[in-house]
């Protein structure tokens, strides 16, 4: 808790002195308790008894007597060498209400760029690759609530084998073709008939099959090669065609991701980079590193090994052609990045990390700064991973339809004075908000597997628990504003004695003071499910809070129950948009 720490560190230190000890270590030391049954404030004593010549336990002790009183302290404690301080709920609540608890402004706002999703444009979404989505516009929305100003990026991969396949299936083959090469996979769902990303991800399929087992394997790769070849040198004409052949595609999976909440400020075409002519600059500036080398075939590469890269440490970036390789171009990218933002974010799936060290440690030799980036592990069916190519997936738009057919379910049998409508849009939020949560709420380095009642599920520790916590605030307000229109959460009030508060109030206000914590931390970390593990924490102790304080009672309105129910409205709303969650009024 920032808010103690910032008041009380000083008497920490000064209670240090006067066993001797060295107070400079207290600042780095003095973190958030990790459990909050200990306080709000943990020092560990261990570092302290070398010196002083005594044990953690003794010196906790110690400490606690030597600690000076302070408002802003309910009480301190020492147990097993650790000195525990907790904070003062009265004290709490008048930094609250006063608006102290916000230190984001002792931390500098700056210019971010957040690269996300960037998947490559042949199908539709599936489960596994919305990860990446999710993940990274969370990441966005975590920045922007803190106060940065990001720009949200999604790098088109136009010009790869993928794109290539798909516009040659296009070309060249019939619908007729595609279904009877995959005669033994379901069928298009019919609700998909008029989405692009759903039709011509069977075209792809189809050739990636013929590709494989067809007469003509050989030649279709010679003619898959010849665009690709085309492409990164330039060819506009085959780059048209490639874009013609992916758009449809990429709008499709636009409207996917935008029934998820997950939107982008700008697009960036990879080819950008080779008819602007920067790939074909960096190659000649490569070329002229002292770790360059020239393998036989006449490809380049730079030797990273000289750099402390382990394993494969030759990156080639020119083939034997002279054509660039995908890194080149990436690199050319992030450059064109860097001049536009302070911090760099780019959100990878585990299998690239050994391409973000090559990329980063290039970067490094002409002079720029590493990115950051937040890697994640993939998401499995139980009978494997999924693959689009294979067909064995779990399509978005089919989870969203699930999330949403079973919310409406619920709702029918909890409200069933809903209109239709009423219940369609709750219906939508709430599916659409469960399934976010169900992704952010794992820690990005964990892989998990896709099940259907773990995604769909509306109980405790769900988006929907968040959402439910939001709309009974919100119907509080409704309330107090039916029984005084002018009534106005006051920022001077009168408190209860702190012996007096009831348990769900101290509790509440306890995790409002940790707000700023939790989300710096968050933001700092690239760990969206620290912030979404901190929403529970916050609708838990709303509802103790709703279950001891009653702010109307025979008509008349506590004033400060008021107030503080505000403050968790608010954080509660914010913190919601910036997990994605829908913010309904009402539910």
């Amino acid at each position: 808790m920032k808010l103690l720490k910032n008041e009380v560190q000083h008497l920490v230190m000064e209670a240090l002195e006067t066993l001797g000890g060295d107070s400079s270590l207290v600042e780095k030391m003095l973190q958030a308790s990790r459990e909050i049954t200990q306080g709000d404030l943990t020092l560990p004593c261990f570092p302290f008894a070398k010196a002083l010549g005594m044990a953690p336990v003794a010196i906790a002790e110690n400490l606690k007597d030597a600690m000076k009183p302070h408002d802003a302290v309910s009480d301190v404690t020492a147990v097993n060498g650790y000195l525990n301080i907790r904070a003062s709920p009265s004290w709490l609540a008048k930094q609250l209400l006063a608006g102290r608890s916000r230190h984001a402004a002792d931390e500098i706002r700056t210019d971010v760029l957040i690269e996300h999703t960037s998947a490559n444009p042949n199908g539709p979404f599936h489960v596994g690759r919305a990860r990446n989505a999710i993940l990274g516009d969370t990441l966005v929305r975590l920045h922007r609530l803190w106060g940065n100003r990001v720009t949200a990026e999604y790098y088109v991969d136009d010009m790869g084998k993928q794109v290539a396949v798909l516009a040659w299936a296009l070309e060249n083959m019939s619908k007729q073709e595609v279904e009877e090469l995959l005669s033994d996979r379901d069928p298009v769902n019919s609700q998909w008939m008029n989405k692009a990303d759903h039709q011509r991800v069977r075209f792809y399929q189809a050739a990636q099959r013929r590709r494989q087992e067809g007469s003509d394997a050989e030649e279709i790769e010679k003619a898959i090669g010849s665009l690709v070849h085309a492409s990164e040198h330039g060819d506009e004409s085959v780059l048209e065609a490639f874009e013609r052949a992916y758009q449809p595609v990429l709008d499709g999976m636009l409207e996917t991701l935008g029934r998820l909440g997950v939107h982008f400020d700008r697009f960036t075409k990879e080819s950008t980079f080779v008819v602007n002519g920067d790939v074909a600059d960096l190659m000649e500036e490569l070329s002229g590193l002292g770790i360059n080398g020239v393998a036989e075939n006449g490809a380049q590469y730079l030797d990273l090994g000289q750099r402390g890269l382990k394993g494969k440490t030759e990156f080639f970036y020119r083939r034997g052609d002279g054509s660039s390789l995908y890194a080149t171009r990436d690199i050319a990218y992030h450059r064109w990045k860097w001049r536009q933002c302070d911090r760099l974010v780019n959100v990878l799936g585990e299998d690239h990390k050994l391409q973000a060290q090559q990329v980063g440690l290039t970067l490094v030799e002409l002079g720029e700064r590493k990115p950051e980036v937040m890697f994640y592990s993939f998401i499995k069916l139980p009978e494997g991973k999924m693959s689009t190519r294979r067909g064995n997936v779990v399509f978005m738009d089919d989870l969203l339809e699930e999330a949403h057919a079973h919310a409406k379910e619920v709702l029918k049998e909890r409200r069933p004075e809903l209109s239709a409508s009423e219940v369609a849009n709750i219906a939508e939020a709430v599916g659409t908000s469960a399934v976010r949560f169900n992704i952010v709420n794992v820690s990005p380095e964990k892989g998990f597997t896709f099940r259907w009642e773990d995604a769909l599920s509306f109980e405790a520790g769900s988006a929907p628990f968040i959402m439910y916590s939001h709309t009974r605030a919100c119907s509080i307000r409704r309330r107090v504003q039916e029984i005084d229109p002018h009534a106005e959460p006051s920022s001077s009030v009168d408190m209860l004695d702190e012996d007096q508060m009831p348990e769900g109030l101290v509790a509440l206000l306890r995790t409002l003071a940790v707000h700023d914590d939790r989300l710096s931390k968050a933001v700092r970390e690239h760990r969206p499910n620290l912030f979404a593990e901190y929403m529970l924490h916050l609708s838990t102790a709303y509802n103790m809070f709703y279950r001891d304080c009653y702010i109307v009672q025979n008509g008349q309105i506590n004033t400060f129950f008021y107030t503080v129910s505000e403050l968790a409205r608010a954080a509660l709303k914010g913190g919601m948009e910036g997990l994605g969650i829908v913010a309904l009024e009402s539910m």
